[in-house]
């Protein structure tokens, strides 16, 4: 059933082409646990040991603040059509916010084309270990279509209030943990 690996191999890198939808989970040494369910057009597979996805604007930044206070982190896969499975990636994570150093050249390198309204950082995964299982209590879903929902939220902002909106929601954690959205903003000129 569980299996265990360092790394991502072949099969398991196409598993994850394969899905539409993932989950993130993060936690602080304190406060709450937070898991995040993405879809994966923004998720990129780096190499055998580094994965990363851009993050969009949401109404808060989470996995940033327990990033910045702990760095550990797990990304979930699952087979929601087809053959059943699980997919667990594990490792230590860091964001690379818009405006600091590797985030354009990583941007432009692993997701092609302009920048999304909206874009925030990009977080990337350091794997320490993968875990495979079976996935037979998963039910099975189809899958319909992206949500523009988000797209329309942030077009309509413009890039002045999404910074505004950042300044509001996205600074600190429900925890009161620091995002490092903070530092960022005051390093970067309003637009």
């Amino acid at each position: 059933m569980a299996q265990d690996f360092d790394r991502l191999e072949p099969k398991h890198i196409a598993f994850i082409k394969r899905q539409h939808l993932f989950f993130t989970a993060s936690a602080a040494a304190s406060g709450h646990i937070n898991i995040s369910p993405r879809s994966t057009a923004l998720f990129r597979v780096l190499d055998p040991e580094t994965v990363c996805y851009l993050d969009l604007t949401g109404s808060g930044n989470e996995t940033a603040a327990h990033l910045l206070a702990d760095g550990r982190m797990t990304i979930l896969f699952t087979a929601l059509s087809g053959p059943p499975l699980i997919l667990r990636l594990y490792g230590r994570g860091v964001v690379l916010g818009r405006g600091e150093p590797g985030y354009e050249a990583l941007r432009a390198d692993a997701f092609a084309g302009p920048e999304p309204q909206g874009a925030r950082q990009i977080v990337q995964l350091q794997l320490s270990h993968v875990k495979s299982s079976c996935g037979y209590g998963v039910p099975l879903m189809q899958y319909e279509g992206e949500r523009d929902t988000l797209e329309r939220w942030t077009d309509s902002k413009g890039e002045d209030g999404i910074r505004t909106y950042w300044e509001k929601k996205n600074l600190e954690s429900m925890d009161g943990f620091d995002t490092g959205m903070r530092a960022r903003l005051s390093k970067t000129p309003k637009p």
